[in-house]
């Protein structure tokens, strides 16, 4: 076992655990020139010693070692609450599908396969090292908000949010959205709601407030596309499994980062709502949707509203691989999955009334 120490002594660990001497060495120079302190291991047992003593904040895991492979590795960190938040990168020579969904099972955020390319590997582990410092601050903001006196909680939540919009809008220009599209979000996603309180569909649950707070969630929807690579939100083509999986986890990763900052005597009706929001809004009216494939009413009502909502925005947005299409063309492509991807209902209310869309 040996460790390196980069130019500065308080720059970010990096744990890198492979039994080839030569590809640690190889990850070491990577992880140098990113400005990041490499540390070695030769194995997983080598590195379960290491972090005994000192946090990481990103592992580089191979997967075929000697003693204890990457997997049992990479369960035994995920299952210890101190250190099941130290994202982990696979780097291995197996590239079969079911290898690397493994990994992503077991709780790995990135999967890159040998030989791997120095580029790739810094844009991945940059990925991961931003996102683990970006939590890092969310956690070092609540610790402040719980401190907080009763008098100063509505500046701080003030400032919470903005925290979370300055995220939402990082993810909303990574995925090549313009200004415009989380103002159209907000707006359509309000008078879907109106429309809807004002029929007897809901039955009163869509009350004042709960417009009004979901006006303000709905922009989080996809918080989560912070933690995925920019060359995955951006790709034109289709998504391959591998980065169909990484792309599905935005739910989780969304509904977790509203989680992880919400207050314990403060969990309002926002952070909820959010949270459902974020992790619900790509489950589908049939139950073919993910995460966790609900169905029908099992779905919350506000991540049914901004699912048809989000859709409609982005399809009368311009995009990188295609023009917008028009209000009627997009509202025939919502259409003809109402039923299988959308409520009904709610479809039936956008047919009403998609000319006062933005």
């Amino acid at each position: 076992m040996k460790e390196e120490n980069a130019n500065s002594a308080t720059a970010g660990r990096v744990l890198i655990v492979d039994d080839v001497e030569v590809n640690r060495f190889v990850l070491r120079n990577i992880i140098v020139e990113m400005g990041y302190q490499p540390i070695l291991a030769e194995n997983g047992v080598q590195a379960l010693k290491i972090i005994q003593r000192t946090l990481p904040e990103l592992i580089l895991l191979d997967i075929s070692m000697p003693e204890m492979n990457g997997y049992e590795f990479a369960s035994i960190v995920k299952g210890d609450v101190r250190t099941r938040d130290i994202p982990i990168i696979f780097i291995s020579a197996y590239d079969e599908v079911a290898d690397i969904v493994k990994g992503f099972e077991i709780g790995g955020e990135d999967y890159i396969t040998k030989p791997f390319i120095p580029e790739v590997v810094k844009a991945r582990a940059g990925v991961q090292l931003k996102f683990h410092e970006t939590k890092a601050s969310l956690k070092e903001l609540n610790s402040k908000l719980q401190a907080s006196l009763t008098d100063q909680l509505k500046q701080i939540e003030s400032e919470r949010k903005t925290v979370l919009y300055a995220l939402a809008n990082l993810a909303r220009r990574n995925s090549l959205y313009d200004d415009y599209y989380t103002e159209r979000l907000i707006f359509n996603c309000r008078i879907v709601a109106q429309a809807l309180q004002i029929g007897d569909m809901c039955e009163g649950e869509i009350t004042d407030n709960f417009i009004e707070t979901m006006e303000i969630a709905a922009p989080l929807c996809d918080l989560g596309n912070v933690a995925v690579p920019e060359f995955i939100l951006q790709k034109k083509g289709e998504l391959d499994g591998t980065e169909r999986i990484v792309m599905q986890g935005h739910t989780l990763v969304g509904a977790k980062i509203l989680h992880d900052i919400a207050l314990s005597r403060d969990y309002d009706d926002f952070v909820k709502m959010a949270a459902d929001i974020a992790k619900y809004h790509h489950e589908n009216w049939d139950g073919s949707g993910y995460p966790e494939g609900k169905k029908g009413d099992q779905i919350p009502l506000a991540a049914q509203i901004v699912s048809v909502v989000s859709v409609y925005c982005a399809l009368t947005s311009n995009r990188s691989y295609r023009e917008s299409y028009s209000k009627e063309e997009a509202l025939d492509m919502i259409m003809g999955d109402s039923g299988i991807k959308f409520n009904p209902e709610i479809c039936e209310v956008c047919g009403k009334i998609f000319r006062q869309f933005k």
